[in-house]
């Protein structure tokens, strides 16, 4: 039997995503029998002892990692940060006609449509006139003080805008889709309500959802709400009234795992703010590329960036791929290039990019 070696591509995908390759490879070692269960993680009952640990530490990691209060569930969810669109005013209006929204962008804009299904979507503030481009000051916002929460996008992963700061909405809760930027730094998850994520960008495969939220919060959710969807049921449930995706979580514990090993979240960002920060100090260098996001709001996780002539785009991409740099080219929507700068993505990688960038303008600049 003959036997070939793969080299791995630098991943610039904005999700799913590039995982870190100790966790494959330790995955991948497992794959046939978990620690002498004699089976593959995928083959487990949800309800047998084995997945039950894994789930467990799966939540403790977190738990640690992040540091999430006591008074906080952590919920295993299925559906996507999509599906938390509809999850969320189902559970968290309470009551209320509706709830505030930020507009910086598509993910945005998805939430404001689905949310109108519920209750009234009062749009605080938006940047769309300038093409989201930046993050509404707070001081712009006209929040509803009759609202059942404020919802922002943490991280845009197609315009590429980052919320730098907690944003202070007072006495109502502050709700955020950190899909794209979640366990990528430091969160004082007590500033916020409510925390939904899906895996797929920065600590799992896709399959899973997860939800921070503050105990006071759920338990009144709308009537319309299927249980499986119901924070409470499925709190009161370990995230176990339906079948969990149990592979993903298994995949995400080791990957926080991974994390805490890197050093924890704080030393994450420095390394993340270092990627970032070769290739927009190498943007703000040349006018052959041009990145369109205001400087203070840039994000640290996807970098997009434009050819002057857009003419040379393809050129671009096929040069990237030919040098072992994938999905690099930008959401539909925007055109151009994006860079994904997820945790598991090494600074190599992004050191490479802009060595290659620098070498395409020498070529048709």
């Amino acid at each position: 039997m003959t036997t070939t070696t793969s080299k791995r591509v630098f991943n610039f995908s904005a999700g799913p995503a590039t995982l870190p390759e100790a966790v494959l490879r330790q995955a991948a070692d497992e794959m046939l029998d978990w620690h002498g269960s004699g089976m593959s993680v995928m083959e487990m009952s949800h309800r047998g002892k084995e997945f039950i640990a894994i789930h467990a530490e799966a939540e403790k990691l977190l738990r640690e990692l992040m540091g999430v209060p006591s008074n906080y569930k952590v919920l295993f969810l299925q559906g996507g940060a999509i599906g938390q669109n509809a999850i969320v005013p189902m559970n968290l209006l309470r009551g209320h006609a509706g709830f505030d929204v930020v507009d910086t962008g598509e993910w945005s804009l998805k939430t404001i449509k689905e949310g109108k299904k519920y209750g009234q979507v009062n749009i605080a503030a938006s940047s769309a006139a300038d093409g989201y481009k930046h993050i509404p000051p707070r001081d712009s916002w006209k929040l509803d003080p009759g609202a059942a929460y404020v919802h922002i996008c943490s991280n845009e992963t197609i315009g590429g805008v980052q919320y730098h700061a907690v944003p202070d909405t007072g006495q109502v809760p502050l709700v955020a889709d950190m899909s794209s930027d979640f366990m990528s730094r430091p969160v004082d998850v007590r500033r916020y309500g409510l925390i939904y994520a899906g895996a797929q960008k920065n600590v799992g495969p896709a399959g899973v959802t997860m939800v921070i939220v503050r105990d006071e919060l759920i338990g009144q959710a709308l009537p319309i709400t299927p249980s499986a969807f119901d924070y409470k049921v499925q709190a009161d449930a370990d995230s176990m009234f339906n079948t969990p995706p149990t592979y993903t979580i298994y995949i995400v514990g080791l990957v926080v795992r991974w994390l805490q090993a890197q050093g924890g979240l704080a030393a994450v960002e420095a390394r993340n703010r270092e990627k970032a920060g070769l290739l927009y100090q190498y943007l703000e260098g040349t006018q052959f590329y041009f990145n369109p996001v205001a400087p203070a709001d840039r994000s640290l996780m996807n970098v997009p960036f434009k050819l002057r002539d857009p003419s040379l785009d393809d050129a671009f991409l096929k040069g990237a791929e030919e040098r072992g740099m994938v999905q690099l080219k930008g959401h539909r929507s925007v055109g151009g290039m994006r860079a994904s700068l997820y945790n598991a993505l090494p600074l190599e990688a992004v050191a490479a990019l802009v060595a290659y960038m620098k070498e395409f303008e020498a070529r048709h600049g």
